[in-house]
C-alpha cells in the first residue's frame, strides 16, 4: 500500500516539476495564467490521488467575495483549489510547511499569524486589497480542521477584510457560504470510523496522514456552495459570523 502512496507522491511531483517555475513567472509578472494555473494543477492532483469531486452550485459572480468553508483536511486546499481561481487565507505555520508551503506561496495564499494579534490589521488591509482587486479569496471560518463530522464555532474577526473591501462604504461586499464533506471512500459511506482515516486534526503529524490517505483507496467528497450574503455597512460582523456558520451546517447535511 505503501508503494501505492511513493508512486502517487512521484506522479505528483512530475506534474509540478515543469510548472512551478511557471507559476512563480505568472506571480512574479502578474499574469493572468497565475489564477487559472493553480486550478488545473489541482484537478491533475485529484486525478492522481484518486478523489473525485461533486458540486452543487457554483461561485457567486458578484465581487468582491470573500467564500467562507469549513476545514476538515489538508485535502480541503486541492479539492476547493479544483474548482475555481482562489487563494486562501491561511495560518502561518503553512508557509513552513515541505512542499505544501510553496505551493501555497505559489497560490498567493495570504497568512495569518494567530499569535499575534496585533497583526490582524495588517492581515485585514491584504485580504481586503486582494479583494478590491477581484481575488475571490478563501477563509476557513473555524480556524482549524474538525473531526469532519461535527462542525466547529466560526471566529469573525477576518470577516472585517470584507467590510474593508466596500472601499470606505463606496458599496457592499459579498460573503459566500460553501460546505464540503467526505461521503464515501472505496465506493462505502465514511461513517465516524472511517472519517478519522480522512479528516486530518490540527496535532496529527501531516505525513503518516498523508502516506494513509494516498495509500487509501479512493474517495468521493461533495462540495456546496450557499447563496452570496451581502455584506454592508449596516451588517454586524458577528451576527453575519453566526450565519454564515449556520449556512454552512445547513449545506453539510445536506452534501
Amino acid at each position: 500500500m505503501r508503494l501505492k502512496a511513493l508512486c502517487r507522491i512521484v506522479a505528483v511531483g512530475l506534474l509540478a516539476l515543469p510548472l512551478i517555475p511557471l507559476q512563480w513567472l505568472a506571480v512574479r509578472w502578474n499574469w493572468r495564467l497565475a489564477r487559472g494555473l493553480p486550478v488545473f494543477f489541482h484537478r491533475c492532483v485529484l486525478a492522481i490521488i484518486g478523489v473525485k469531486v461533486g458540486v452543487t452550485g457554483g461561485e457567486a459572480r458578484e465581487r468582491p467575495l470573500l467564500i467562507v468553508a469549513n476545514h476538515v483536511s489538508w485535502l480541503d486546499i486541492v479539492v476547493l483549489g479544483s474548482l475555481v481561481p482562489l487563494s486562501f487565507i491561511a495560518k502561518s505555520e503553512v508557509a513552513g510547511w515541505p512542499v505544501i508551503g510553496l505551493f501555497a506561496r505559489l497560490q498567493r495564499s495570504i497568512f495569518i499569524e494567530r499569535e499575534r494579534r496585533h497583526k490582524t490589521g495588517e492581515v485585514t488591509a491584504a485580504i481586503a486589497a486582494r479583494l478590491r482587486a477581484g481575488d475571490a479569496m478563501l477563509l476557513f471560518g473555524e480556524g482549524t480542521t474538525s473531526d469532519g463530522i461535527h462542525i466547529l464555532p466560526f471566529r469573525s474577526a477576518l470577516l472585517g477584510a470584507a467590510r474593508e473591501a466596500m472601499g470606505g462604504g463606496d458599496g457592499p461586499a459579498y460573503v459566500q457560504p460553501l460546505a464540503l464533506r467526505y461521503v464515501r471512500r472505496g465506493g462505502l459511506p465514511i461513517g465516524r470510523g472511517a472519517m478519522k482515516e480522512v479528516a486530518w486534526i490540527g496535532d496529527v503529524d501531516l505525513a503518516p496522514h498523508l502516506i494513509s490517505v494516498l495509500s487509501g483507496p479512493p474517495i468521493d467528497v461533495m462540495v456546496n456552495w450557499g447563496e452570496a450574503l451581502i455584506y454592508d455597512a449596516a451588517t454586524d460582523r458577528k451576527v453575519l459570523t453566526r450565519r454564515l456558520e449556520g449556512e454552512v451546517r445547513a449545506l453539510a447535511r445536506g452534501a
